[in-house]
C-alpha cells in the first residue's frame, strides 16, 4: 500500500512569505503540482486568499497537475499592511512583487486571475507591466466611478470633503474599515478604459461575467469586450457576482481556459 502511494505524486500547500516594494510581507498558499507552469489567483474588495472563488479554483487546478498561488494582498488576510480602499495600483504593485518571486524560483506564470476587484488589478498590471500574455478577468468593474455611494452613501462626496474621512460601519454599528479622501480619489482617478488600450495586443484576456451579478452590472463586461485589443467574453447564465450557485462551471471554464493555453500555439 504504501508502494503505491509513493508513486502518486502528492500535491503540497505551502505557505510562501513574499516582500512587497514597500518591505511589506505578502503571505500566500501555493498548490504544488511540481509543474513549472503557475497560475496567480487574486481576491477582491475586502476579501483574502481564503475565499470560494480562490481556493476552488486552486483545488481545480491542482487536481489537473497545474500549480496555483492564491495570496492576499497588502492590508488584506495574513498579510502587512493597513487596509486601504482604493490602492488599485499598490495591488498591480504587489502582484508585480509575487510574479517576479516566482520567476526567480524558475516557474513560469501561465495566466493571472482575479476577481471582482483584483479582476481590475490582473487588468492593470498587463496595462503597466507588459509581461504576462494571458489575463483572466472574474467579474471586474470596468467604471471605477459607479458602485461607490452603494457601499458609502449618496452624499459620500460632501462626507469626506467635510471631515477628510469616511468611517464604514457594519450593521452593528462597528467601524469595519475607513476610507480616506487620498484613497477615494484614487479610486476615482483609476482609469479603467485608459488602462485596456494599454494591454498588448499579444496578451490574450479573457472576461467571465455572471449574467445575475448584483455588485457589478454585466454591462461592464461588455465594456471591457469592446476595448481590450485581443479579448473573449464568456458569460455565466444565472451567476451572482460571488458565483455562489456557480462554483462548478466557474472553475470548469476557468480549467478549460488555462489548459487550452498551455498547449502549443
Amino acid at each position: 500500500m504504501a508502494h503505491s502511494e509513493a508513486q502518486t505524486p502528492v500535491a503540497q500547500d505551502q505557505k510562501i512569505i513574499v516582500s512587497n516594494k514597500n518591505g511589506e510581507k505578502l503571505v500566500g498558499i501555493l498548490h504544488d503540482t511540481g509543474s513549472a507552469e503557475v497560475v496567480i489567483l487574486c481576491h477582491g474588495f475586502r476579501s483574502n486568499k481564503e475565499n470560494d472563488i480562490s481556493v476552488n479554483l486552486a483545488k481545480t487546478l491542482e487536481n489537473e497537475g497545474i500549480s496555483a498561488f492564491r495570496f492576499d494582498f497588502s492590508g488584506n488576510g495574513e498579510s502587512e499592511g493597513s487596509f486601504k480602499y482604493g490602492n488599485y495600483h499598490g495591488e498591480a504593485d504587489d502582484l508585480h512583487a509575487i510574479i517576479q518571486h516566482w520567476r526567480a524560483a524558475g516557474r513560469v506564470i501561465s495566466a493571472i486571475l482575479g476577481h471582482s476587484k483584483g479582476g481590475d488589478v490582473v487588468l492593470l498590471y498587463a496595462s503597466k507591466y507588459h509581461d504576462i500574455d494571458f489575463v483572466i478577468n472574474v467579474s471586474g468593474r470596468y467604471d471605477l466611478k459607479k458602485g461607490i455611494k452603494e457601499r458609502l452613501g449618496d452624499d459620500f462626496m460632501e462626507r469626506i470633503e467635510k471631515e477628510g474621512y469616511i468611517d464604514v460601519k457594519n450593521k452593528k454599528g462597528n467601524v469595519e474599515y475607513q476610507v480616506t479622501w487620498e484613497s477615494l480619489k484614487d479610486r476615482l482617478n483609476t482609469d479603467m478604459h485608459e488602462a485596456c488600450l494599454l494591454i498588448d495586443k499579444e496578451c490574450r484576456v479573457f472576461t467571465i461575467h455572471g449574467t445575475a451579478d448584483e455588485i457589478i452590472p454585466i454591462e461592464d463586461a461588455f465594456e471591457f469586450d469592446k476595448i481590450i485589443p485581443n479579448h473573449k467574453l464568456h458569460t455565466v447564465e444565472g451567476a451572482n457576482h460571488c458565483y455562489t450557485s456557480h462554483q462548478t462551471e466557474l472553475a470548469s471554464i476557468v480549467l478549460n481556459l488555462i489548459k487550452t493555453s498551455l498547449l502549443p500555439h
